[in-house]
C-alpha cells in the first residue's frame, strides 16, 4: 500500500493593531538628615501621588507601588550617616488615552517626583493574539491548497499542527515612547501634552502538514 502523498508548509500572518494599555513609572524621593523624617516626607509624597491617580477612576487598570529604596548617605570618611535618601516608584497602567498626557503631567508636578514612560502594550488575553492564530492556521490551510492544486491534486487530511509562535513585541521605536520630566510643584497650571499611541505588530506562525491525493502531473 503506498502511502498518500504529504505537503509541509508554514502559515504565517502579520498585523498591525492599536495598542489597548499604555504603562508608565512614577517615582518620589524624599532626603533628609534624619531617618524618620525622610520617611515620613516618602510616605506623604506616595500618597499624594495615589491619590492624584485614584481620582481618575475607570482609566486606571491597575496601580502598582513597589520598589522601595532607603538608604543612607555615608560621608566621606567612617560610616557616620550625612543624610537618608528614600524613593518608591509605582507603575501605572492606563486604558483611557485621553487623560494620559494629563495624567503624567499632574505628576510630574508634585514634590520631588519623576515620570517616566510611556509603554504601549496589548492585553495579556486580548482577542488580536487569538485572532491573529486563526489567521496562520487559515494561511497553512491556503499555502497547502496552492501547492496540491499546482500539482493537480487535493488536500486531502491534516497530518500535523504545530504552534511555532505568537508574538506582539516589535522593535522599541515601534511599540514605546520614552518620555521622562522631573519638576516641582511651581507652576499654577500644568502645560498640555497629547502623546500618540504607537501601533502594535502581532506575528503568529503555524507549520502544518497536509496530505494529499495522488498528483496527476499532467
Amino acid at each position: 500500500m503506498v502511502d498518500s502523498p504529504v505537503v509541509s508548509v508554514r502559515g504565517e500572518v502579520v498585523r498591525e493593531v492599536p495598542p489597548e494599555l499604555a504603562r508608565f513609572s512614577v517615582t518620589v524621593a524624599a532626603r533628609d538628615r534624619d531617618r524618620q523624617t525622610t520617611l515620613e516626607r516618602l510616605a506623604r509624597r506616595a500618597d499624594a501621588v495615589r491619590e492624584l491617580i485614584d481620582g481618575y477612576g475607570p482609566a486606571i487598570d491597575r496601580r502598582e507601588a513597589g520598589d522601595l529604596r532607603v538608604r543612607p548617605e555615608l560621608k566621606r570618611s567612617g560610616e557616620r550617616v550625612a543624610a537618608y535618601h528614600g524613593s518608591v516608584t509605582t507603575t501605572v497602567t492606563v486604558t483611557d488615552f485621553t487623560v494620559l498626557g494629563e495624567l503624567m503631567l499632574r505628576l510630574a508636578e508634585q514634590d520631588q517626583t519623576s515620570v517616566n514612560g510611556p509603554w504601549w502594550l496589548l492585553r495579556p488575553d486580548s482577542p488580536v493574539h487569538s485572532a491573529a492564530r486563526r489567521a496562520a492556521v487559515d494561511a497553512a490551510v491556503t499555502r497547502a491548497r496552492e501547492y496540491a492544486d499546482a500539482l493537480g491534486a487535493q488536500v486531502t487530511a491534516l497530518v500535523e499542527l504545530a504552534d511555532t509562535g505568537l508574538s506582539s513585541a516589535p522593535p522599541p521605536s515601534m511599540n514605546r515612547v520614552g518620555y521622562g520630566v522631573s519638576m516641582m510643584a511651581e507652576s499654577a497650571a500644568a502645560p498640555e501634552l497629547e502623546l500618540d499611541p504607537q501601533v502594535q505588530t502581532v506575528h503568529a506562525s503555524v507549520e502544518a502538514r497536509f496530505t494529499i491525493s495522488t498528483p496527476t502531473l499532467d
